[in-house]
């Protein structure tokens, strides 16, 4: 299969608003590829080659671009996974004059519309036209399986590339096969919003646990053998070695854990976000930290015991497991009760402990992993959105040098388009502003003297009061007083709130 089969594929994709077309053009292309070149074909079509990144900046991609294209296309698919695999192995001295000179070899053999495929490729924005849910849609019709059998088995790989090569090869048989596995990160189960306890109270009941303001982890044992994986399904053992060592000592020689941890103060109570990623994302000097914000594991669903997947039981069952296994200070606090009125008792100790809200839970709820359904919903005080920064305009005054003015963009499930729904510069710290000055214009793909535009991939937590209809943004509505709470580095821009969530907090009537 030749790289145009994909950039003409990726280019249709990305001028079609309807989703079963995506879907239907994805599918015929990834039905065309040999089954050693699927999952570099998904890989590129998502935006997420298997090599990772480059380590080559847009200032750099701009010194290699060619004056010309190819006229007829010649590059296969496979020579293009092995060039921009020796790319990412160049190391040492000389070695960024060494990639730009391979870049730039590979960009040449190039026609037109692959040039403009790596280009966004390498800038990062094919995502933009080709999401994760698309493509699920798309291995499944190429592989004419039933596309909840494919959802399934990646909710246990994580890995779509992977889960299309085993379609590929192995059909619908390979993919049932698919379950929990030691030391390979599952998907995890997440949760819809509600204001009140009363707008997502269950008829029959439910168990309350507390939300925690901090990092999501997973954590996997064998024997001795345990590793922890954030919400992105990065392994982090080597920065919290306090949740390693408290999992090694529980009492499973297997083991699979979903829970949280989070940063508190000599009293036990939480502290801020921020505080927790300092430590959670800390390679260096981990035994410092871990004097100096020590962590606190909390585990509130066990998904994987001594041979036996958990995931299909009931969480009721699921939660007797776990309360053989952890202490009580290392679980989530929870009640299981019929009655509304004690569950908002519960919201209000939650809160007065420091905590962020609850999560309702159904009794008989199995573990979806990777989907955000009703069987979980996070009540919060405050409405908030993680939207994802698409701009920033420089700042003025005492803000001068600082991109300071936030472009906010909610996810368009129907083009997979990050579509504009406001602006705004408030709840910045000096300290926010710093960072985020420097992270967005290594992001950058576009400037003028006023603004910055940016891969979307930073995700931001924006607290505002409601939402109403303007004509001003692409979306449809806006967010009032809006401000910003905290960045996400926990979750892709995948993970973002959709359109469709924003116009459903809409007062009645607009």
């Amino acid at each position: 299969m030749l790289l145009h089969d994909i950039a003409a594929a990726w280019r249709d994709v990305a001028a079609t608003s309807g989703r079963g077309a995506k879907v239907g053009r994805l599918s015929s292309v990834l039905s065309a590829a040999h089954p050693e070149e699927v999952e570099i074909a998904v890989a590129l079509l998502i935006g997420r080659p298997r090599q990772g990144r480059l380590g080559v900046g847009p200032a750099a991609i701009g010194r290699a671009w060619p004056n010309q294209s190819a006229a007829t296309p010649t590059l296969t698919l496979v020579e293009t996974d092995t060039a921009i695999e020796r790319i990412k192995g160049i190391g040492g001295a000389g070695s960024t004059d060494a990639r730009l000179r391979a870049l730039r070899g590979l960009l040449e053999r190039g026609t037109a519309v692959e040039q403009q495929f790596l280009r966004a490729l390498l800038y990062g924005e094919l995502r933009q036209g080709a999401l994760e849910g698309v493509m699920l849609d798309a291995v499944a019709r190429a592989s004419d399986i039933d596309p909840t059998v494919v959802r399934r088995a990646h909710m246990f790989v994580g890995d779509l590339p992977r889960v299309a090569r085993e379609a590929k090869t192995g059909g619908e048989p390979a993919l049932r096969g698919s379950t929990v596995s030691l030391f390979r990160p599952l998907q995890p189960m997440l949760a819809q919003s509600a204001d009140a306890i009363d707008e997502a109270w269950p008829e029959h009941g439910a168990v309350i646990d507390y939300k925690f303001d901090g990092a999501r982890i997973q954590v996997h044992k064998r024997n001795d053998d345990v590793r922890a994986y954030s919400r992105k399904l990065r392994d982090v053992s080597a920065s919290i070695p306090e949740v390693i060592e408290f999992v090694r000592a529980l009492p499973a020689d297997e083991l699979v854990l979903d829970g949280e941890t989070l940063a508190v103060n000599q009293d036990a109570r939480p502290l801020p976000f921020q505080v927790t990623m300092r430590r959670f994302g800390s390679r260096l000097d981990v035994g410092r930290l871990r004097q100096e914000l020590p962590l606190h594991t909390v585990a509130f669903d066990v998904l994987y015991r001594d041979g036996a997947p958990l995931v299909d039981l009931p969480l009721t069952e699921r939660l007797r497991q776990l309360d053989r296994l952890v202490p009580e200070r290392h679980r989530a606090p929870r009640l299981e009760t019929n009655d509304a009125d004690q569950a908002g008792a519960f919201l209000r100790q939650a809160l007065e402990t420091g905590h962020e809200g609850v999560m309702i839970k159904t009794l008989d709820a199995t573990y979806d992993a990777g989907r955000r359904g009703g069987a979980w919903t996070k009540i919060k005080p405050a409405h908030t959105l993680d939207l994802v920064v698409l701009a920033a305009d420089w700042g003025h005054g005492r803000r001068r040098g600082w991109l300071s003015n936030l472009h906010l963009g909610a996810r368009d499930e129907a083009t997979g388009q990050f579509v504009m729904l406001g602006k705004t510069f408030k709840g910045m710290t000096d300290q926010m502003l710093t960072w985020q000055t420097e992270r967005l214009q290594q992001l950058a793909v576009a400037h003028d003297n006023y603004t910055v535009q940016v891969r979307p991939e930073l995700v931001v937590e924006i607290a505002f009061n409601d939402v109403q209809t303007s004509s001003n943004y692409p979306g449809g509505v806006a967010l009032r007083f809006a401000r910003v709470k905290r960045y996400r580095g926990d979750k892709l821009a995948e993970d973002a709130d959709t359109l469709e969530a924003v116009r459903r907090l809409l007062p009645a009537g607009q």
